[in-house]
């Protein structure tokens, strides 16, 4: 972790803050690229991940927008209440789960509200190295548009598409017919609520796109029923150890009883922080990290939300 400075805090739509974090020392920050995130660490000692939003090739600061989510488990509710101008706070050097296909000729870019973040470094990046793009921006109205202005103003606004859902039907996202002829040199990347993510990705795939060339982002996972919840165990492969799972606990949760620590950091599944090699034993997955391709393979599994269809794993640990 490194603390950065709170340059400057801006509404830029309705409930929608940009901040603009730069080094506390006024030094370079580490470099990152299109698609990259930060981990941000609260006040309140929680810890939520916020894609970086501003050109790739700018080292003097760090942009992250953040939605005031109602159903906040308190990560952007802090953010927008607790985080302001001059304030310094502790976040990690970018880390990039969601990057561009570099071999691409082409790339499908789709946004659904706060998930533009990512989507649009992603854009800012494309455009630069003039690389040929489309970017697909759907919200429910132009007052929920976060960066609405600056894509008007910037020399890509030709590339890019609004779709608002309270606006007429003619401009609504027709994602069947973007998407109706797969191309073997064009990537499709992805980003915003699950149910949008899911309907582009479902329709990509019903037109023949191959996994490959599909890529998202996931900012919230799915709630996750723990109804069918059973208890299993855990063997430590290093020592032997094997440490029983309650219906009640997570993986994680059951290993920091016996003061066996994995990192971890959404709890949801969603940032790979916590993956962890699974050596023996059939996981039960239920995270949104990892592609249905590598959860086939039950060679890893994410500890904060996963569980097992085996009576015991074995973890490489």
């Amino acid at each position: 972790m490194m603390e950065v400075l709170v340059k400057s805090k801006e509404v830029i739509a309705n409930d929608i803050c940009l901040f603009e974090l730069a080094s506390a020392d006024n030094e370079a920050l580490p470099p990152f690229s299109a698609g990259a995130h930060v981990d941000v660490k609260m006040p309140n000692g929680i810890t939520r991940q916020y894609s970086l939003c501003n050109h790739p090739h700018e080292n003097h600061r760090y942009q992250i927008a953040v939605l005031k989510d109602p159903a906040s488990r308190g990560g952007s509710v802090a953010m927008h209440q607790q985080i302001n101008i001059g304030d310094r706070i502790e976040i990690s050097e970018p880390k990039n789960l969601f990057p561009l296909a570099h071999d691409a000729k082409r790339s499908l870019l789709f946004a659904g509200g706060i998930g533009i973040t990512p989507i649009l470094c992603m854009a800012e990046r494309l455009a630069h190295t003039g690389a040929e793009f489309k970017l697909h921006y759907c919200t429910r109205s132009p007052e929920k548009t976060a960066f609405m202005q600056r894509i008007q103003a910037s020399a890509f606004a030709d590339r890019v598409h609004f779709h608002f859902d309270d606006g007429d039907a003619a401009q609504k996202l027709d994602t069947a017919s973007i998407l109706a002829a797969p191309h073997s040199d064009t990537h499709v990347y992805v980003c915003g609520p699950g149910g949008f993510m899911e309907h582009v990705l479902e329709t990509a795939k019903a037109q023949d796109w191959p996994s490959a060339q599909l890529h998202r982002e996931y900012f919230s996972a799915t709630p996750i029923s723990t109804a069918d919840n059973g208890s299993f165990d855990v063997q430590i492969s290093s020592t032997g150890q094997i440490i029983n799972v309650p219906a009640d606990k997570t993986v994680i949760e059951a290993l920091e009883a016996f003061d066996i620590e994995i990192p971890f950091s959404c709890e949801s599944g969603m940032c790979g922080t916590c993956l962890t090699r699974v050596l023996d034993g059939v996981p039960d997955h239920k995270d949104v990290f990892l592609t249905e391709e590598e959860q086939a393979k039950n060679d890893q599994f994410t500890p904060c939300c996963s569980r097992a269809k085996s009576a015991q794993l074995v973890l490489d640990i």
